[in-house]
């Protein structure tokens, strides 16, 4: 069941980037199904409309096909920043991969694919900045995912944000306990905990989880957590801690640094 979906979603994908570029239908229909990768690929070089783009990055998705990733993303550069890109062309990507992945239509490899390929990039834009020193003083960020989550996407692209605004941020990255970052207390008066809750916790375990950062938090004099991602619409609202802040979207979360 899954080849046939894959297989539908390549041809149509393959189809439509032609007719957007031009393509007739009945010259699309002449050419041998063999040869239609390598008519995409000579049209992929040439796209700056951005439903192209997204057609572009999910075709290399779906063949795998790193070239087709790289040419489009230095096409775009020429054009735009990275953060551009990120925004106007990653952040629909990735929502539409999320579609894909939940109607069973790509496989986990495919999503693992090219999630990787845009962490390098946005891993290779914020070492650019990293050996910058911080500017300001005023807020120390701590971005950390809680124990079992592992989606980082959304906190890397924060971490380039926060670095961006100048401000210093220790990134500590996937999986993390609220007991690890203990330590983080003794050596700064200023941080703001950042995360990111994509899976976990989940539903059931939402509530309990502020309820234990509200405890780690008691002895500290300056508590707050920022946090954004799909589980938080599981909050209990009228119940949740003054030092807590959810956002909606990155950009809410970049707008308020």
């Amino acid at each position: 069941m899954r080849t046939y979906s894959l297989s539908s979603l390549q041809k149509l994908l393959n189809i439509t980037l032609l007719y957007d570029n031009g393509y007739k239908i009945s010259k699309i229909a002449k050419i041998p199904e063999a040869d239609i990768p390598n008519a995409v690929k000579e049209v992929v070089s040439n796209k700056t409309n951005k439903s192209k783009n997204l057609n572009a990055f999910k075709l290399a998705m779906m063949n795998f096909d790193q070239t087709i990733f790289f040419d489009t993303y230095d096409k775009l550069l020429k054009t735009k920043s990275f953060r551009e890109v990120f925004k106007e062309v990653f952040i629909p990507l990735l929502n539409e991969i999320g579609l894909l992945w939940q109607t069973d239509t790509i496989s986990p490899a495919h999503e693992h694919f090219i999630t990787s390929l845009i962490k390098q990039k946005i891993l290779v834009n914020t070492e650019r900045i990293q050996h910058q020193k911080p500017i300001k003083d005023n807020k120390v960020f701590v971005s950390f995912l809680p124990e079992n989550e592992i989606h980082d996407i959304g906190l890397l692209y924060l971490n380039y944000e926060i670095l961006l605004k100048g401000y210093k941020v220790i990134y500590l990255g996937q999986t993390i306990p609220i007991e690890s970052l203990v330590d983080l207390k003794k050596y700064f008066d200023n941080i703001y905990f950042l995360s990111y809750f994509t899976v976990k916790p989940d539903k059931s375990g939402i509530n309990d989880y502020i309820s234990d950062f509200e405890k780690f938090l008691e002895d500290y004099a300056n508590p707050n957590l920022w946090i954004l991602g799909r589980q938080t619409q599981y909050l209990e609202k009228p119940n949740l801690p003054k030092f807590l802040k959810i956002f909606t979207s990155i950009e809410e979360v970049v707008q308020n640094l």
